[in-house]
């Protein structure tokens, strides 16, 4: 499939660089399968779902994996991006041609690491010196990865670290925010709950690699990066229990709905997984555990917009974006937010 075929133009006015405050005030626009766009925010959440229907949350942790150090007299900039070990990441690196496998680059604050081999995916292996958790370290040297069409606008600064990560965030290990879930708030959950809907739990660990553009012509030709997730059999046999009794499974965001897709088989059963997933979601796949999806407004030719084009079919993306682009919605990591109900 041809991948221009998922290209729009996005007015750089549109892009949003802060949430909305307070979060759930977020335009949302309601795009049901059999009817017509309706303008709403988030807090009408409530309103817009079921009784029995289920929401399904990303619960992993941003951390602060943008380094800055120099090799030498080289500045480089580092973005972690998978965890191989216990010291050990895979990185995408800036001025990457000045570093060699064996060099050391110091991030400040105590903060060294070896450059290792190159890998598949464009990165570099980084080795941590010392005996801190990297964890700690990044703590001390790091910055939120905010997405680079932020961050090519404006500094990353204290406020990012809260406004970066999602009141459910509790599993350390992303490096880009599930950020549909952006928009919760304690007093909207609660709302929600009042109504009946329910409420679960997965980890996918984002990677830096969600931010990649597809540079392939036909999507037959692209390799999807890969990420870390868990599913555990309670969830799992919750999650299978509400279809069971007709209630709806909505993903909250891209993240969990690849999970969700990855651990369930053809007969529609989710069942336990704690693996990778390089899982590519384009127009013609059947989707087999999810009902429904909200998520923010997604790149042009991204694996995203192929992603909820395949959910509601090109045409119909390429109609509610354009809605969308001349009402003013804000776009990306920081923007507003669609509900998108196939059926």
């Amino acid at each position: 499939m041809r991948v221009d075929l998922f290209d729009f133009d996005l007015p750089a006015e549109n892009i949003a660089l802060r949430p909305a405050s307070p979060r759930d005030s977020a335009r949302l626009l309601l795009v049901p399968g059999d009817g017509a766009m309706e303008d709403r925010i988030v807090r009408d959440l409530p309103s817009l779902l079921r009784a029995g229907d289920v929401l399904v949350f990303n619960d992993t942790r941003v951390i602060p994996a943008q380094l800055e150090g120099m090799r030498g007299e080289a500045r480089i900039g580092a973005t972690l991006h998978k965890r191989l070990g216990l010291r050990q990441w895979q990185a995408f690196l800036r001025n990457a041609k000045r570093v060699r496998e064996g060099d050391r680059i110091d991030f400040g604050a105590g903060v060294t690491a070896i450059a290792g081999p190159r890998d598949d995916d464009g990165g570099v292996t980084l080795d941590f010196e010392g005996e801190e958790p990297v964890e700690i370290l990044l703590e001390r040297a790091g910055r939120m990865p905010l997405p680079p069409y932020i961050a090519s606008k404006r500094a990353t600064d204290e406020r990012d670290r809260s406004d970066y990560q999602t009141m459910f965030a509790r599993e350390d290990g992303a490096v880009a925010a599930p950020t549909a879930a952006l928009h919760f708030t304690p007093d909207l959950t609660a709302a929600l709950a009042q109504v009946g809907v329910l409420t679960e739990t997965l980890t996918l660990h984002v990677g830096a690699g969600t931010f990649l553009p597809v540079k392939a012509d036909d999507t037959d030709d692209h390799r999807m990066h890969a990420e870390w997730g868990r599913i555990d059999q309670d969830t799992a046999d919750r999650l299978n229990a509400v279809r069971a009794a007709g209630g709806r499974i909505i993903a909250v965001g891209t993240t969990s709905l690849r999970l969700l897709e990855s651990a369930t088989g053809e007969d529609g059963v989710i069942r336990p997984f704690a693996d990778e997933t390089r899982i590519f979601i384009t127009p013609g796949y059947r989707f087999r555990a999810i009902d429904g999806l909200m998520t923010n407004f997604h790149l042009p030719k991204s694996t995203l917009f192929m992603l909820v084009s395949a959910l509601m079919g090109t045409e119909k993306m390429q109609s509610v974006y354009k809605h969308a682009i001349e009402e003013g919605y804000r776009f990306y990591s920081y923007g507003d937010s669609s509900l998108l109900l196939p059926e």
